[in-house]
């Protein structure tokens, strides 16, 4: 298997964005589900979940989030990416079916420690930011 290369950190500047889009299935949460062991009712049993708030099942909050990974580790600055925080506000329930666009934008860079923050929405198919918060990367 072929590596990507290392990506050009210099280009990631004050106001750059990108994005990805993502539809959370079934299968999303079962694989959460799976590596994370949380069988939280509302995201895992139907009956159960038709009594709640939401009126169906709901993903895990930190399926949106988790998506921002993605974004910074692939992307934003992707290839050499080292995570150093993640802020995060969950604003919305994210249902299956959900078709969720993460965007980030940089929005401070720190040449001296080789750093950018990064603001990070997760916004899903109506517009509705449903996660927010700031990731900081550094850069190897």
């Amino acid at each position: 298997m072929m590596l990507p290369e290392k990506s050009d950190f210099s280009k990631f500047q004050v106001g750059y964005k990108d994005s990805f889009t993502r539809e959370v299935t079934a299968e999303t949460i079962d694989s959460f589900v799976d590596v994370s062991g949380d069988v939280n009712p509302i995201h895992v049993n139907e009956d159960y979940a038709k009594t709640t708030r939401f009126g169906q099942r709901i993903a895990h909050g930190i399926i949106g989030a988790s998506f921002i990974s993605s974004l910074v580790g692939m992307k934003m600055p992707g290839i050499g990416a080292i995570y150093c925080s993640q802020s995060l506000k969950f604003k919305g329930p994210v249902f299956i079916g959900d078709t969720l666009t993460v965007e980030g934008e940089v929005i401070a860079r720190d040449d001296e420690r080789n750093r950018i923050t990064i603001r990070t929405d997760v916004i899903n198919q109506d517009g509705k930011i449903v996660t927010t918060g700031e990731a900081v990367m550094m850069h190897e």
